[in-house]
């Protein structure tokens, strides 16, 4: 078979397992669509299409904090590029879960034609969940405060928000020990290396190194000088943990919208909470987007901080929903079509 024919076949096969995977989501979440569309006769349509803008600002400040976070790194992209590369990376991470494994290497791929290498490319990406990280503990600060003030920071609200920022705090710290050592990132990525292997070789009991080990090591290398180029001069990272903490910002909006459209004007501090925890809990369900996970652990947080569960359920359920469509639509769009014009991409399902 020529290569040629080999690329049709993988654009065909992407296309349909993806069309795919998007029907999975929506019957998977079929009810929660019903109920929404129910809901939406009783809402506020004028504050839910506050969701737009909202969303428009959290991709923008994702794609800024990329351009300057590469820039840093000598590399000059565009906004537009990397706005639709983020656009893209939140269907992968949506449609093809793993915990942000899946958007890892898409977005190494995809970077490539951009003229960015691996390293680099992963760097920006770890970089990217510590600025998170960072800004989230700010808003569980935030959070706790208004809370506080509305009478409502109960023991165990104090409990899971002090054990979650300590959690952020530890893997922050933990992932510039390891990455601030070349010995110790090179260590520990080809013992990993190493055991995914072993895992693999007792399904293909021919390739003894599907993964390879010089190839990780050539590329956390990489990782670890351009961190310290980064650590050189941290001052620099100000603006783009700025377009994290916006990103954040826009998205805990875009909820909170939602009760508003509901003519609930809660207490924000307890919606800090909830997406934050929401958010981390949906990283190890196995489902699309962590479905179930993100929406019972939303509504228990919000439970706990005094928003009834029948208030918190209904508007659960609508932001996911419209917030889901929002970003899936426009992500289909950009990604199928950087499948169109850079057939690298396909080496990513190869």
């Amino acid at each position: 078979m020529t290569e040629t024919k080999k690329n049709k076949r993988w654009k065909l096969v992407l296309n349909i397992a993806t069309v795919i995977a998007l029907a999975v989501l929506c019957y998977l979440i079929r009810d929660e669509i019903v109920q929404t569309v129910e809901n939406v006769q009783r809402v506020n349509i004028y504050a839910l299409l506050l969701i737009i803008p909202l969303q428009a600002l959290n991709y923008n400040a994702y794609a800024r904090m990329y351009v300057r976070l590469f820039g840093l790194l000598g590399n000059k992209i565009s906004r537009k590029d990397m706005l639709k590369v983020t656009l893209e990376l939140n269907l992968v991470n949506n449609v093809f879960p793993s915990g942000g494994v899946s958007g890892f290497s898409y977005f190494g791929v995809r970077l490539k034609r951009l003229g960015v290498s691996t390293g680099k490319a992963t760097l920006v990406q770890t970089m990217k969940f510590v600025l998170l990280f960072v800004s989230f503990e700010i808003l569980l600060a935030f959070g706790l405060l208004f809370l506080a003030l509305g009478g409502q920071a109960s023991n165990m609200t104090i409990l899971v928000a002090s054990s979650l920022a300590t959690f952020l705090f530890m893997a922050t710290a933990g992932a510039a020990f390891l990455i601030g050592s070349e010995k110790r990132i090179n260590s520990f990525f080809t013992y990993v290396t190493q055991q995914i292997n072993r895992l693999i070789h007792l399904a293909r009991r021919k390739h003894p190194e599907t993964i390879s080990v010089d190839r990780v090591q050539k590329t956390f290398k990489e990782l670890h000088e351009n961190y310290v180029i980064l650590k050189s001069d941290y001052r620099k990272l100000v603006a783009p943990a700025l377009f994290a903490l916006l990103a954040n910002v826009s998205e805990v909006l875009t909820l909170y919208v939602v009760y508003i459209a509901f003519d609930q004007w809660v207490n924000p501090g307890a919606i800090i909470l909830a997406y934050a925890i929401a958010n981390f809990a949906g990283l190890i369900s196995v489902l699309p987007g962590g479905i179930g996970i993100y929406e019972a652990i939303m509504t228990a947080v919000l439970v706990t901080a005094g928003i009834p569960a029948s208030v918190s359920i209904p508007v659960t359920i609508m932001y996911r929903v419209l917030n889901t469509t929002v970003q899936l639509v426009p992500g289909y769009y950009f990604y199928h079509k950087a499948l169109r014009e850079d057939p690298v991409i396909e080496t990513l399902h190869e």
